[in-house]
C-alpha cells in the first residue's frame, strides 16, 4: 500500500471519531505495552546490532521511558481530556467559558537513531494519547530498530489508526509532502530546517527537538567529586551520542587540573573499553570518521585512541581548548570533551549567551548566587544544577528547545499539549441579555460600555 493512500485512510479514520473515545486510546495503549513488554528480547537484539547497546541501557535509557509514558497517559488521560472550566468576563454574562482540548487529526512523528526507541515511541505513545492517527518514521540509520519497530507495530494495530513507515531520504521527503495536522521530528537543526520548511507549504504546525552546544560550568564552589562522576556519566552514556550531553566543559581556573585528574580518574573506572557492555560503539563509519578528525592530538589530555573496524573511540578529554577549534564548532554528538578554563563566572555566562540557545546547560556549584544567576541570565531547553541530563526523567518537566535547539516541548502534560487543539467555548444563556450591544448607538451606551469593558 502506498504512503499516500495509508495517510488519506488515516485521514478518513479520524473523521470517524473513533480515536477520541478514551476508550479507544486506554485499549491501544496498553495494547502497545503489551506489545513492548512481550516483545523486549527483540527489541534488545535490534538494537544492540546496531550499536552495541547493552540491555541496561537500552531498559533505562529507552524502554522504561516508553513503558513510564504509557503508564503516564493511562493514568492521567481522562483529567487531561476533561474540559476545563475557566472564569467568564462581565461583558460575557450571563455565560461559562470552558477549554476542549481536542485531538489534531493525523500527525507525522519523525524519530531519532541515537535513541531509536525513546525518541520514536515516546511522542507517538504522547499522540495517541491526544487521540490521533499516527505515521511514524523511525531513523533509517539505526536500520535494525527500524525493521522490528515496524513489524511489531504493523503487524498489531490497523494501518489506518498507526503505521510505522520504513525507509531514507528519499520516503521522508515523500512523506513531507504530504499534509499532516501536525509533525514531530528530532534530529539536527540542518534537518530540521528542511522540515520546517516542508511543514510550512502546509500551515503545519511542527515541534522540533533540535540540538546544539550544551555548556557544563564548574565552579570552585562545586562538590568536584560529585561533578566530576555525574559529568563522566552523561557525557559518554550511549558514547556520546546523546543530544543534552554535556557538550563542553568551562571549568574554573583555579581548580582547572584538579578537576581534569577526577574526570580521568572517573574515565578509567567505568571502564570504558572497546567490548566494555556499558559502553556503545559509535552508529556508523561517516559519524566514526568525523569525530576522529575533531581529535587534536596537540591538545589531548586523556584518552583519543579509536578502533575503526568495532567503530569504537575512547572517552576522550581535550585541555587547553580556545573557542577557535574546531571541536568548538559543531555540536560534537560523540565522546569528545572539550575542557576551557574561565577564571570569572558572569563573564562565561556571557560568552555562552553570544552563541546559539543551547538545547541543555549544566552548572555544578554550591553557591546560591552563581545558581541565581545561571538560572535567570542563559537561556536553555533545559537543564540540572549539579547533575547532567536526568531533568529528562522527569515527566512533569516540559523537554525541549529554544530558539537553535528547537520548537516546542513534550514529556508527559506537555506531550498532550503538544498533539491537542485547545478548543475554547462559550455558553450563554438566551435570557438576562441588555441592549446595550445593540444599535442604534448613543453616548449613553458609549458611555456604559467603557465602563464594562
Amino acid at each position: 500500500m502506498e504512503i499516500q493512500e495509508i495517510v488519506s485512510n488515516q485521514n478518513a479514520f479520524f473523521k470517524t471519531q473513533q480515536t477520541k473515545s478514551l476508550k479507544f486510546r486506554k485499549m491501544y495503549l496498553e495494547k502497545l505495552r503489551d506489545v513492548v513488554i512481550k516483545n523486549e528480547d527483540l527489541l534488545y537484539e535490534a538494537i544492540y546490532q546496531d550499536f552495541g547497546k547493552s540491555k541496561f541501557d537500552t531498559f533505562t535509557t529507552e524502554l522504561s521511558f516508553v513503558l513510564n509514558d504509557i503508564d503516564y497517559y493511562l493514568k492521567n488521560v481522562n483529567s487531561l481530556s476533561k474540559p476545563k472550566r475557566v472564569r467568564t468576563n462581565l461583558s460575557n454574562q450571563i455565560g461559562k467559558s470552558s477549554i476542549h482540548p481536542e485531538p489534531l487529526g493525523c500527525v507525522l512523528v519523525i524519530g531519532a537513531w541515537n535513541y531509536p526507541y525513546q525518541l520514536s515511541l515516546s511522542p507517538m505513545v504522547a499522540a495517541l494519547a491526544a487521540g490521533n492517527c499516527c505515521i511514524l518514521k523511525p531513523s533509517e540509520i539505526a536500520e535494525n530498530t527500524m525493521k522490528v519497530m515496524a513489524k511489531l507495530i504493523n503487524d498489531n494495530f490497523p494501518s489506518e489508526y498507526l503505521y510505522v513507515y520504513e525507509g531514507g531520504i528519499d520516503e521522508t521527503t515523500a512523506l513531507l509532502k504530504l499534509k499532516f495536522d501536525k509533525i514531530f521530528f528530532t534530529g539536527s537543526t540542518k534537518v530540521g530546517k528542511i522540515v520546517y520548511k516542508a511543514a510550512a507549504e502546509h500551515l503545519t504546525p511542527v515541534v522540533l527537538e533540535l540540538g546544539g552546544k550544551s555548556p557544563a560550568i564548574v565552579t570552585k564552589d562545586a562538590d568536584l567529586e560529585v561533578a566530576a562522576k555525574r559529568i563522566v556519566w552523561g557525557k559518554f552514556l550511549n558514547a556520546g551520542q546523546t543530544c543534552v550531553a554535556p557538550d563542553y566543559l568551562l571549568v574554573e581556573e583555579s581548580i582547572h587540573e584538579q578537576f581534569l585528574e577526577m574526570l580521568r580518574k572517573y574515565i578509567v573506572e567505568f571502564q570504558y573499553g572497546p567490548d566494555a557492555e556499558q559502553y556503545t560503539r559509535i552508529i556508523n563509519r561517516r559519524n566514526f570518521d568525523r569525530l576522529v578528525k575533531l581529535i587534536d592530538k596537540d591538545k589531548l589530555y586523556y584518552g583519543g585512541n579509536s578502533e575503526e573496524k568495532k567503530l569504537y573511540i575512547e572517552p576522550t578529554l581535550l585541555n587547553m581548548i580556545n573557542w577557535e577549534d574546531e571541536v568548538m564548532q559543531e555540536e560534537i554528538f560523540g565522546p569528545i570533551l572539550p575542557v576551557i578554563s574561565f577564571t570569572n563566572f558572569n563573564l562565561a555566562l556571557k560568552t555562552i549567551l553570544d552563541l546559539e540557545k543551547p538545547l541543555a546547560a549544566y552548572l555544578f556549584t554550591r553557591n546560591s548566587e552563581e545558581k541565581e544567576t545561571f538560572t535567570a541570565k542563559l537561556s536553555f531547553g533545559g537543564g540540572c544544577i549539579n547533575d547532567v541530563i536526568m531533568h529528562l526523567g522527569n515527566e512533569r518537566l516540559p523537554f525541549g528547545g529554544v530558539g537553535n535547539s528547537g520548537i516546542g516541548n513534550y514529556h508527559g502534560k506537555f506531550g498532550f499539549d503538544a498533539f491537542s487543539h485547545q478548543k475554547s467555548v462559550l455558553e450563554k444563556a438566551t435570557w438576562g441579555e441588555p441592549s446595550i450591544k445593540y444599535p442604534p448607538y448613543t453616548e449613553k451606551k458609549l458611555s456604559w460600555i467603557r465602563k464594562l469593558l
